[in-house]
């Protein structure tokens, strides 16, 4: 008899994890949030003008950033013209970035509420992504387009420099830079 109560529960402790794996979904949770589509890190990002990830077809291709110029001036040896002129470029940047990223959370909002509410179309779901797309697209081109304007006023040795105080002049997996998050920096740099 206990045997077969053994062998019982050991034919069953499988089923029952299974089971138990597919009662939640790795989205649960996330209900609650404020705009469903994005965290609440995501909307602190938005709402500050921050990167958000965005510009890191320049940023790993050698083309520096405008807020990241500014932190590493001291290192780079910026001069207080360049230290202005980069300034400036921040400033429209994070402003710019605060109006498309208003932009995108209103059409995210917008296309949770027709969610929320029914009797969404076809037609008008391609209206709200479309929407959500060319907001993302704008604030994407806002970072990506302050990286083209960096260049210009550096020095190429002031170009390495920032290179390698970024880690980007030797191998990136192999020293995560100061400030930066390990795991997200290992996740942007394709490393295992």
């Amino acid at each position: 008899m206990i045997r077969l109560a053994l062998a019982a529960c050991l034919c069953l402790a499988p089923l029952a994890a299974a089971a138990q794996q597919h009662a939640h979904s790795p989205y649960a949770g996330m209900e609650s949030r404020e705009i469903k589509s994005l965290s609440a890190d995501d909307l602190d990002e938005l709402r500050r003008g921050g990167g958000w990830g965005l510009a890191l077809a320049a940023e790993l291709n050698g083309v520096p950033g405008p807020a990241h110029l500014l932190e590493l001036k001291d290192e780079i040896g910026l001069d207080a013209e360049q230290v202005a002129a980069i300034a400036a470029i921040h400033a429209q940047m994070r402003r710019e970035a605060q109006e498309a990223g208003a932009r995108l959370m209103a059409a995210e909002e917008a296309l949770e509420a027709a969610f929320r509410g029914g009797g969404l179309d076809d037609t008008a779901l391609r209206r709200l992504v479309d929407e959500a797309g060319d907001a993302r697209a704008d604030l994407r081109f806002v970072h990506l387009s302050r990286h083209l304007s960096t260049p210009p006023l550096l020095t190429a040795e002031q170009i390495e420099a920032y290179r390698r105080l970024r880690g980007y002049a030797s191998d990136p997996c192999a020293a995560v830079p100061e400030g930066h998050d390990a795991a997200m920096w290992r996740r942007h740099n394709g490393c295992r």
